[in-house]
C-alpha cells in the first residue's frame, strides 16, 4: 500500500447546525489522506496506479465549496465516499475537517471531525 496526504486546505463552505451557518458559511480547513491498495506505484512510477493529488484537491473543493450539510462527518464522508467510487485502486479515505468558527459559548480553537471511509 502507498498513502499520500494534502494538509491544511482551506475552502469557504456553508456547513454547520444552524441554518444561518448554511447561508452566511465560514473557512474550512481540511486534510485527506488516502491509501491505495498495494503499491503498485512504486513499480510502475505512473500517477495512475497512485494518488493524483491535484486530482483530489479538486474534488475535495468542489465538494467543501458547493454542497451543505449539517454536520461535518456527512462533509467528512461525502468526500470519502466521492474519492472511493472515482478511483477503484483505494483502500481507505481518511478525511478530516477543522471548524474554526463554531456557535459554543467558550474559549477554543476549532472543533475537529475525522472519518475513515473503506473501499
Amino acid at each position: 500500500m502507498a498513502t499520500a496526504s494534502i494538509k491544511n486546505m482551506m475552502f469557504y463552505g456553508f456547513h454547520g447546525y444552524y441554518e444561518y451557518e448554511r447561508e452566511q458559511g465560514q473557512k474550512f480547513y481540511l486534510d485527506v489522506t488516502v491509501e491505495t491498495k498495494d503499491d503498485t506505484v512504486c513499480d510502475t512510477d505512473d500517477i495512475k496506479d497512485g494518488v493524483d493529488i491535484a486530482a483530489v484537491y479538486d474534488i475535495v473543493k468542489d465538494v467543501t465549496e458547493n454542497k451543505r450539510f449539517t454536520t461535518l462527518s456527512a462533509l467528512c464522508g461525502h468526500i470519502g465516499d466521492k474519492l472511493l467510487k472515482k478511483y477503484s485502486h483505494y483502500a481507505a479515505v481518511t478525511t478530516t475537517v477543522l471548524k474554526p468558527n463554531v456557535p459554543i459559548s467558550g474559549s477554543l480553537d476549532y472543533v475537529e471531525v475525522s472519518v475513515t471511509r473503506h473501499a
